[in-house]
């Protein structure tokens, strides 16, 4: 086959952790830049960890990033099914086709021997592994015990001497010695497969050509390597990627309750920002460009861009990416993202939004910063006179009393309540009395926002709560300054 055949394989345990994402976008950049397709395959034979809904979250979270694939669970194809757990008889006739092939054994012995045999070799400090007990079982003690109906599993039959040589696109050729690998089981007694078992059985019978994956499956490739042996298959090409670290100690991690592609949503982050910055980490574009839209990715990526050490999620990067993404959505698209965010703290329906919004994307790196940002539109805050407290200005309490008390009945004055018209009225009254800008701005800002930061400067505020709440707000501040 010289289709570029590649597949994201996740396990449904609750939702898509940011790890997850990153091999499903490398996978999915492989297979596009090579015309290819990409395969989806949910992983649900451990079944004390499956989730209710969990696929659900996959295909939302895969749909909304852009990840489309072309054969799947919902969407189907000539490979099919595409949920392990329906094809539960494929892999129970596989593993006896690998015993009559040699590769393979029933193994017979109960629950209490191995915890019994793993308890011995713990203590006496030996790593523990299978004994073989059952490796050379005659062909009717097998036959007999089939027919008594004692519960079996089969295992894989390692060899015992030798080396077994497998490659990697970024390690190279890894050698290892027999005598280290353990006959793992292949298939369990309730006639599902074990995790390495049904990956190796679907990769072959999808036609997977290339296979992305945490590299902490690099210990269990010679096993997987002696299956396509012993079945007289051809490998796929693996691609064993670096760990996401939290810091130089600590893998991100969804036990230790590290966000999820969902959380950042929440969070107030952009999809396309999210999947921009995952890739990356582990990945180095040519040249110093960092910003790139998923096209651009697959246009752009290149296997030899990935990295064998480990990427430090950085959240601050994250943040500035965001940011420019966000600096870069159309003024409708960003009020349309910022709207549910400032109604959170904005219940005034004669504010204009999307005024509110143009002074807030210039400021905003994620989205959930927007209602701190917003908090005093709807009614003025209680604050610390202290705030009209400016070196810089030249500004404090006597100088904001006067300039409040010249300022409030020029604004009372004003028909025009625009910013233009704000603009004309407050810069006409800083030439007549002879100030710097700042001077008379800065306090009539605080005065109308309680505020030391506000989205926009005193006119851009005024008008957005209007002349009448601008000049009660004014009218109390005064009161404030008296008392």
């Amino acid at each position: 086959m010289n289709e570029v055949r590649t597949r994201f394989a996740p396990s449904p345990t609750g939702y898509l952790h940011i790890g997850g994402l990153r091999t499903a976008l490398f996978t999915y950049c492989i297979a596009k830049k090579a015309g290819g397709k990409f395969i989806l395959r949910i992983e649900d034979t451990d079944q004390e960890r499956y989730v209710e809904g969990a696929n659900e979250v996959i295909y939302r979270t895969l749909r909304a990033v852009g990840l489309n694939w072309d054969e799947g669970p919902d969407v189907g194809g000539d490979y099919g099914p595409y949920i392990q757990t329906e094809r539960r008889g494929l892999y129970k006739e596989y593993a006896e086709k690998l015993v009559e092939l040699g590769g393979a054994y029933y193994c017979f012995c109960d629950k209490e021997r191995l915890a019994e045999l793993k308890a011995v070799q713990e203590a006496s400090g030996v790593n523990p592994m299978y004994d073989r007990h059952c490796r050379d079982l005659s062909p009717e003690e097998v036959k007999a015990k089939l027919e008594a109906g004692v519960p079996y599993v089969i295992r894989q039959k390692v060899p015992l001497e030798g080396t077994t040589t497998f490659h990697d696109v970024l390690y190279g050729d890894i050698t290892v010695e027999n005598s280290t690998l353990d006959d793992q089981v292949l298939l369990k007694t309730d006639g599902l497969p074990t995790y390495n078992f049904a990956n190796v059985i679907d990769d072959h019978t999808m036609g997977i050509t290339h296979v992305v994956r945490g590299n902490e499956y690099l210990a269990s490739a010679p096993k997987y390597t002696l299956l396509y042996k012993a079945f007289g298959w051809e490998e796929p090409v693996y691609i064993h990627v670096e760990h996401i670290m939290r810091d130089k100690q600590h893998k991100l991690s969804k036990r230790d309750g590290d966000a999820s592609y969902e959380d950042f949503i929440a969070k107030g982050y952009l999809s396309e920002a999210i999947v921009n910055y995952i890739a990356l980490l582990g990945w180095s574009p040519k040249g110093e460009r960092e910003i790139f839209s998923l096209p651009e990715l697959v246009e752009e990526f290149d296997i030899a861009g990935l990295s064998k050490s480990p990427a430090i999620f950085d959240p601050l990067k994250l943040r500035a990416i965001n940011g420019e993404y966000i600096r870069a959505l159309t003024p409708e698209k960003f009020t349309e993202y910022a709207e549910p965010y400032i109604r959170e703290k904005v219940k005034r329906e004669d504010i204009d939004i999307s005024k509110m919004a143009a002074l807030l994307q210039p400021r905003t790196e994620v989205l959930s910063e927007i209602p701190d940002q917003v908090d005093f539109f709807d009614e003025m805050p209680d604050y610390d006179l202290s705030l009209y407290e400016n070196k810089k200005m030249k500004t404090n309490r006597d100088t904001a009393l006067e300039v409040l008390e010249k300022a409030l009945p020029v604004l009372e004055a004003l028909d025009d309540w625009t910013v233009k018209g704000l603009h004309s009225a407050l810069f006409g009254l800083i030439e007549q009395m002879g100030v710097k800008n700042g001077y008379v701005l800065w306090s009539v800002r605080v005065a109308i926002s309680g505020k030391q930061f506000t989205p926009g400067g005193a006119l851009e505020v005024a008008d957005i709560i209007g002349k009448a709440d601008t000049l009660s707000r004014m009218k109390r501040s005064i009161e404030m300054l008296k008392a």
